[in-house]
């Protein structure tokens, strides 16, 4: 069975409010683990860059520019 967002939209207005506020705390704590993961995933991405020896560091402002036009 799949339900368009539509669907899904028109039931979550069905709940009650305190369902509604206890869905809302669900996805809102369901997008801060994801963002977590994906931070986390950048940072092992950022240190396996740093043991490789691909990874720079400079406060040149120009030189900033120059690695973001190359990636």
């Amino acid at each position: 069975m799949s339900q368009t967002f539509a669907d899904v939209v028109e039931d979550v207005r069905q709940l009650s409010p305190t369902e509604r506020e206890e869905l809302q705390e669900i996805i809102k704590r369901s997008l801060i683990e994801e963002r977590r993961r994906e931070i986390l995933q950048n940072c092992e991405a950022g240190l396996q860059e740093l043991r490789e020896g691909k990874l720079t560091f400079t406060s040149d402002l120009e030189e900033l520019q120059k690695q973001l036009a190359d990636d």
